[in-house]
């Protein structure tokens, strides 16, 4: 009946279609409601108008179209209907289809996301329109717009307070644009908390936005108390609620049982949405995923898909993780030209270690002759633009002539250049001055760079200015800082290096001998295959030199040394009753 009498009444006026309309679609006959809206909207009702132009945004009733829901929102905006006038501005902050622009009416005309134009300019007009009227949703969006809108309408003392506005009147975005206002201008930890106790209050209101930002300042412990699990727990909430970096943060705390129980399927599934939806960390977690196996099995080309969409969007890391796939030829045939080409874009895009692939691939025997021409092109274009590590990998190939012809002249020139910057051809440009290859011998200043690549801590520099102090080259002689040198050389893992103490410590020398150390550093690098050190600790434990004799160990590491060709070594194995060539048969 109540159906009924409403049909009836809609025959009388346009307010009366209006609430029949209405009821259509509330008793669930949505298509025949919105047709209804339709005609009363035709007639210049604005609040039919405006629902109108909601029904093709939402899809209800009618084909979804940006293209009509704008039409009749403007048309409803213009009417002065304020909830129009919101909307209206937020389509016009986040781009509407248009071709050109005649007058103030756009023409709408296209669909799809490619071809909407942002129009921050129409979007704050009509934002500041509905604002005035005191729509505190309005008000949020306007404050928006001043604080992170184009620069030449950014005002943000304005923003602050038209968001200020909105929370008093209870709009969670007012909160949360309070919120990341005073997190930028935040200098202490009172204006920290500031912020996230309005953060929280947008959190605890369902916005996914400052969920996340909360679980940032949680996990961080800026202006709350730092607690990692309820951090994981603000993540969780927001990626739930769509916000893809909070996926990703999720994923990974999930990946590494930060602040939850680890959970390697649930890690994937959340890294996943979020690099689907364009996350490019996201995307590059899931190929090291894929890549490294684990909790789930390896899967190289799954990696390489991961890696490649990481890529697109100018990840470094994924460049040269794909440029590893290539050249071990994991999931594929091993590539080494495309190796090659994705370590150039992982070093365009400022990844480190892809200049030192790119170097290291020059000394690979599957390199092509053309490869390697490729490649001291490219460094060579990357040093005349200023790439130190260039420059150095441009040095090594003019100095072998890998790829262009041989020129020390020009290589030591190019390792000067990069001695700026890298620590590697610091050690380098010490060697060639101190060898006086292509550039003029000069003993104290190869010395002084070596020893700036050792106050770096390259440990074969540090080895390298240890035996110039030992012998005086090239500046004073001072075997104890030759042994300070040695030692943190040895532990880094330098072999030679642990050697070089041992014979430091064994006597003879400007330092005070300690042959248990000695021993300890000659074993260390025994077990590493250092044959004089095999050879030195086979005579240790052979003579009981730091204390204690083990005539059998003793054979055995002489026998290792003699393997490797230690004329000393087979001299003591005669001496224990085992001929040379026993002895250079064993182990």
């Amino acid at each position: 009946m109540r159906r009924v009498l409403s049909a009836l009444g809609a025959r009388f006026s346009p307010r009366a279609r209006l609430a029949h309309a209405l009821r259509l679609i509330e008793d669930g006959d949505v298509v025949a409601g919105v047709a209804l809206l339709g005609s009363v909207a035709e007639a210049g009702v604005p609040e039919a108008q405006f629902r109108v132009g909601r029904a093709y945004l939402d899809g209800t009733g009618v084909p979804p179209s940006l293209v009509e829901g704008a039409r009749w929102m403007r048309r409803a905006a213009e009417a002065g209907w304020v909830e129009a006038r919101m909307v209206l501005g937020t389509l016009y902050l986040f781009g509407l289809p248009r071709e050109g622009a005649a007058d103030e009416g756009v023409r709408l005309v296209a669909e799809t996301p490619a071809d909407r134009v942002p129009d921050p300019a129409s979007a704050a007009r009509w934002a500041l329109l509905a604002a005035e009227a005191g729509s505190p949703d309005a008000q949020a969006l306007y404050g928006y717009i001043l604080a992170d809108g184009p620069a030449d309408m950014r005002d943000v003392v304005a923003a602050e307070g038209w968001f200020s506005r909105a929370a008093a009147a209870g709009c969670p975005q007012g909160y949360l644009g309070l919120g990341l206002v005073w997190m930028r201008a935040a200098r202490d930890e009172a204006g920290h908390a500031r912020a996230a106790e309005a953060l929280r209050v947008a959190a605890e209101a369902g916005l996914g936005s400052a969920q996340f930002m909360l679980g940032a300042l949680t996990e961080r412990g800026q202006g709350v108390a730092r607690d990692i699990a309820a951090a994981t727990a603000l993540y969780g909430r927001a990626a739930e609620a769509g916000v893809r970096a909070a996926q990703a943060r999720f994923g990974l705390a999930l990946l590494e049982g930060r602040g939850c129980t680890r959970d390697a399927a649930r890690a994937e599934s959340w890294l996943r949405r979020a690099a689907l939806a364009g996350d490019r960390e996201a995307a590059s977690l899931l190929g090291d995923l894929y890549a490294c196996g684990g909790d789930l099995p390896p899967n190289y080309i799954e990696a390489a898909l991961w890696y490649r969409r990481a890529a697109s969007e100018g990840h470094g890391a994924a460049w040269r993780a794909l440029g590893m796939l290539a050249l071990t030829g994991a999931g594929q045939s091993r590539d080494v030209t495309e190796a090659a080409r994705c370590f150039r874009q992982a070093a365009a895009l400022g990844d480190g270690r892809a200049g030192a692939d790119l170097g290291n691939l020059l000394l690979d025997q599957d390199v092509s002759e053309e490869d390697r021409r490729d490649l001291g092109r490219y460094f060579a274009h990357a040093a005349e633009a200023g790439d130190p590590v260039a420059a150095f990998n441009f040095s090594i190939c003019l100095t072998h002539g890998l790829g262009m012809a041989r020129d020390e002249q020009a290589a030591a020139a190019w390792m000067l250049r990069a001695a700026d910057g890298v620590v590697n051809a610091q050690y380098w440009y010490g060697r060639m001055l101190l060898e006086g290859r292509g550039c003029a011998p000069d003993l104290a200043a190869g010395r002084g760079w070596i020893a700036r690549a050792a106050e770096a801590g390259m440990a074969d520099a540090q080895v390298a200015l240890a035996q110039l102090m030992l012998t005086g080259r090239g500046g004073p002689r001072d075997h104890a800082a030759a042994a300070a040198l040695y030692r943190t050389a040895a532990e880094q893992g330098q072999v030679d290096a642990m050697f070089s103490l041992g014979a430091l410590l064994g006597g003879g020398h400007d330092v005070p001998a300690d042959r248990a150390q000695a021993q300890h550093w000659f074993r260390m690098a025994a077990e590493r295959g250092n044959a004089l050190g095999q050879l030195m600790l086979g005579r240790y434990l052979l003579r009981g030199l730091a204390g204690m004799s083990d005539p059998a160990e003793a054979r055995l590491w002489l026998e290792r040394a003699a393997a490797q060709g230690v004329p000393d070594a087979a001299t003591e194995l005669v001496r224990l009753g085992a001929g040379p060539a026993a002895g250079a048969g064993a182990g």
